[in-house]
């Protein structure tokens, strides 16, 4: 053995022996600490992305029934309902996360790995693609209002605000241009608007409630829902959603309960109708989705406001909204 070898064994044989860290209980990387505020934002995404499931879905229903529908504005649909549940698919990857749930639970359904649902939906990611996505609008169908058995189809928001204007310059014995100078307008345009073919500014939607004996309160949910506006921070959203039932109760004609039951197909009661439109509470959301659908409207309209209207009553210290 060389000099050199000689010297570097024995200088080995002078260190100490280092031994190896005891080994603790692993950590497992799938279930990371639990972040309820997460969670909960994460929960109130995912009832956005429903919702907005469904208006893409009753876009390409009503398309699909259409033999005029392009094909590629329905594979355009399809394609943003792909793109919504991969969107969905993140926020419960991670809420699971965010609850202090192992990843490993969700392993067997969307088939990736705990390492690859962690890489592809982690929380930052997800967060900014729900900062910077864009809800969809109810679509009006390019096809006529009759289905081909003859039924009326559902009505976009501003077909129901035109019918509930309409309906009051009809009741008041006011002409059209009548109303047409009270709003300092040219007669064509009111008339585009009384028929829904234009937008209706508020301005112009009181002037005729106004002139015609109608309390421009009652229409205002409905003007709003039709003009895309968020209801106001300060108003009270369990009386919102009734002033909006109320509000396309009256561009139905304000009949009487028995003609919206059997509207219904008798799925409501005269208790459950009673108390959508007058309260006390808020029914739960079937009493809705059928009394909207019964009133010609898109229940879909109508889901967000009763989630905030449902949300409200569940805070309130009593349970009875009046």
């Amino acid at each position: 053995m060389s000099t050199r070898s000689r010297l570097q064994t024995a200088d080995n044989a002078s260190r100490p022996v280092r031994s190896a860290p005891a080994a603790g209980p692993a950590r497992g990387r799938s279930a990371p600490a639990a972040d309820p505020a997460r969670a909960r934002r994460c929960t109130e995404a995912l009832r956005d992305i429903a919702e907005d499931c469904t208006v893409v879905s009753e876009s390409l229903l009503l398309n699909a029934y259409s033999a005029d529908a392009p094909n590629t504005e329905l594979l355009q649909l399809l394609v943003n309902l792909r793109e919504l549940v991969d969107e969905a698919v993140g926020v419960v990857v991670v809420r699971q996360r965010a609850q202090g749930e192992p990843l490993a639970e969700l392993e067997p359904t969307t088939g990736l790995t705990q390492d690859r649902l962690r890489k592809k939906y982690n929380p930052a990611s997800v967060d900014r693609a729900l900062a910077a996505r864009r809800r969809p609008r109810p679509a009006t169908p390019a096809h006529s209002n009759e289905t081909a058995t003859g039924a009326p189809t559902l009505r976009h928001p501003r077909q129901r605000l035109a019918a509930a204007l309409t309906r009051m310059k009809e009741g008041s014995g006011h002409r059209q241009r009548q109303l047409a100078v009270m709003m300092d307008i040219d007669e064509s345009y009111a008339s585009r608007m009384l028929s829904g073919q234009r937008t209706t500014h508020w301005k112009y939607a009181k002037t005729i409630c106004e002139a015609c004996g109608v309390e421009p309160e009652l229409m205002k949910p409905l003007w709003e829902v039709a003009a895309g506006v968020q209801p106001p921070e300060t108003e009270d959203p369990v009386t919102y959603l009734r002033t909006y039932l109320q509000g396309l109760h009256y561009a139905f004609g304000s009949p009487d309960p028995q003609i919206i039951l059997a509207a219904a197909q008798h799925a409501l009661s005269a208790d459950d109708l009673d108390r959508a439109l007058h309260g006390p509470g808020v029914p739960d959301w079937p009493v809705i989705d059928r009394l909207t659908f019964a009133l010609q409207s898109l229940p879909n309209v109508a889901r967000p406001l009763w989630r905030r209207a449902q949300s409200a009553a569940e805070n309130s210290p009593t349970d009875t909204h009046s």
